[in-house]
Formats: C-alpha cells, structure tokens, sequence
C-alpha cells in the first residue's frame, strides 16, 4: 500500500504490475541517458568560445540526429505494445467477479457462485479500529484466491468510476450500461488497497478497495459461509 514520502511504485502483487515496473525502469535509464546527453552538448555549446568560420552544412550529424531518436523510440515502443497486449490477454478464468459502482461505494456480485453479493463502504473515521486505515478501510473486503486467474467485470450504476489497485496494476472505468473487463493473477497473499480514480461526485475520496489475497481453501471456506449467510 502507498505509504507516506513514498515517491515509487507500490510493490507487485501480480505478473503483470512486474511488467510495468519493468518497463517503467527501462524508460526512465533511456530518460536519463537523453537528458545526460542533451545536457552534457548544451553545456559545452555554453561555455565554448570558439566557433567554426567555414561551417556551411552538416549532413552527416544531421542524419545522425535523425536517426538516433528513431531508434530510441523503437526500444521505447517494442516493450510498450508487448505490455499493452499482454495487459488485455484474458487467460480462461476461474472465477469471474462482477464489481459494480455507486455513489459512492462498490457492490460485488460472485457470479460462479449462488448468492454471494454484497455492499463495500468505507469506515468512517469514528468507527475505525486502532490498527485500521483512515479513508482505505471497508466493511467488507474483496476476497479472492491466491495464484488462480481472475476475471473482473466492471460498471457502474450511475455516472462513471474507476476501479484501481495499484499494486496488482489494475485499473479500468466504471462506465453506466457498458461492461468493461480486466484480468489478473495474484501471486502472493496480503490485503491490497485501492480507490476509485475517475472524479464521480461529493464522495469520490470516500469510495475505497480493499482486495484480499488469500488461499484457495481460505476462498472456498468463506465463500460457503457467505453462501449460507
């Protein structure tokens, strides 16, 4: 979860949030190089006093410094379209959640399973445990397998919201009468925070996502005591 004077990405809980850290890093080693580059020539042309009298044209660096900048933007592009497709692959999923949004909380419905649908809301302040956290905490948690593929489907109800956990990169819009749908695989348990990113209203901060990671025996055992519940 975001923690306080945190200025990188939240650690991954799945295989594709490894990807985009991966591909965060390689851009920003190809930012560095260009800006050490560019500032590296500005400097010298700065403070060099001398100049080149018979200098008419230069078409050799001319092509040079055409060709350079494609290149690079082709090792920016390549890993970028590899991730893009990746990120919308859909891998036969075992269990499908349907995630609907309101103003301002989120309903849930487990549709691989009889009557297991509920409200999640945020806690308010004043009935927060000790250990819990301000404006992240919900009444009921999102809970969902460990290492088992995962389909969510996601509207909304009314205007439109987006449902985002950044640790598992995930994140799509909520959108009244279509359906959108991502896929994630979690790779570790642990409880994983998120909010709702699209600006829907009075309430849009107090609308989080809490998704739980756990076992796929912990899953069925709360899924059959939700059921008879």
């Amino acid at each position: 979860m975001p923690t306080w004077g945190h200025l990188g990405l939240q650690d991954s809980a799945s295989p594709l949030m490894e990807q985009l850290i991966f591909f965060h890093d390689h851009a920003m080693v190809v930012l560095i190089l260009i800006t050490t580059l560019v500032g590296y020539m500005m400097s010298t042309l700065f403070f060099n006093t001398f100049t080149n009298r018979f200098l008419l044209e230069g078409q050799t660096i001319e092509i040079v410094w055409t060709v350079l900048p494609a290149l690079i933007l082709i090792f920016i592009a390549l890993p970028s379209l590899r991730l893009l497709y990746l990120l919308d692959e859909v891998n036969n999923p075992s269990v499908t959640l349907k995630t609907i949004g309101h103003q301002w909380y989120w309903s849930y419905e487990y549709s691989d399973f009889l009557q297991v649908e509920f409200d999640s809301y945020m806690i308010p302040s004043n009935e927060l445990p000790e250990n819990g956290f301000r404006l992240l905490d919900v009444d009921n948690r999102t809970v969902l397998p460990m290492n088992t593929q995962i389909r969510v489907l996601i509207s909304a109800a009314d205007v439109i919201h987006s449902w985002t956990v950044p640790a598992l990169g995930v994140k799509a819009d909520a959108i009244p009468g279509r359906l959108n749908q991502v896929s994630f695989l979690m790779n570790r348990p642990g409880l994983f925070y998120g909010q709702c990113s699209e600006i829907c209203g009075a309430n849009h901060s107090f609308m989080p996502i809490v998704v739980e990671s756990v076992s796929v025996n912990s899953f069925l055992n709360w899924i059959s005591t939700s059921s008879e519940a």
